[in-house]
């Protein structure tokens, strides 16, 4: 069907969807759903890439993300629960144990504007793995937990939090570039699985 013009108001009792559809399996995706109370559900606002299975298939681990663009201001948000992920050496990449892919999302700048500073809130204070967990950026998505961060190509530290606590803020002094994948990496050595720590991860952007 083309597109439709209407000259008045568009009303609807059950509420309003739009959708993709795949061009293979013709499954339907809902992007963005208006329900029958006026609640908005906007699934398609999320990080070009989202977190790799090093991160996802942790035990217990908690991963979400999203990014609203309001005027000409991106406002990404990440959510993580580290439960079920581990730490290692110092300037180790954090994941689950000995997985491949331990990022937390890639940046770019037509979902995520170009990337103008940031800031991690600890909402619940790591216990077991290292409470200094620093975000770092590098060109690949392949990097392993337990390995160098500084192993991957062209890896860029954004911040150094020191030990994180209950209600800690820090700024990410140095924003991803455009697409690079973050992670999460130790600032100390403590070798073990997190059984706790709540972050949420932002980033503020614009459109340049």
């Amino acid at each position: 069907m083309g597109t439709t013009t209407f000259n008045g108001t568009v009303r609807s009792e059950t509420g309003f969807s739009q959708i993709t559809k795949n061009s293979t399996t013709g499954a339907i995706t809902e992007n963005y759903v208006v329900d029958s109370s006026g609640r908005s559900t906007l699934t398609g606002n999320t990080i070009a890439t989202t977190a790799g299975t090093g991160i996802t298939t942790g035990t217990g681990t908690v991963y979400a993300a999203s990014v609203i663009k309001t005027g000409g201001i991106f406002h990404t948000k990440i959510l993580i629960d580290l439960t079920g992920l581990a730490s290692s050496g110092s300037g180790d990449i954090i994941g689950k144990a000995g997985t491949a892919n331990s990022h937390i999302g890639q940046i770019t700048a037509a979902v995520n504007g170009t990337v103008l500073g940031g800031k991690i809130t600890c909402l619940e204070a790591p216990a077991g793995g290292d409470p200094d967990i620093n975000l770092w950026y590098a060109d690949e998505a392949t990097g392993a937990e337990d390995a160098a961060i500084t192993s991957l190509t062209n890896q860029v530290q954004m911040c150094d939090s020191g030990d994180l606590a209950l209600n800690s803020v820090i700024s990410i002094a140095t924003p991803p570039a455009a697409d690079k994948y973050i992670y999460m990496a130790t600032g100390a050595a403590t070798d073990a699985d997190y059984t706790a720590g709540k972050l949420l991860i932002e980033f503020f952007g614009y459109s340049a």
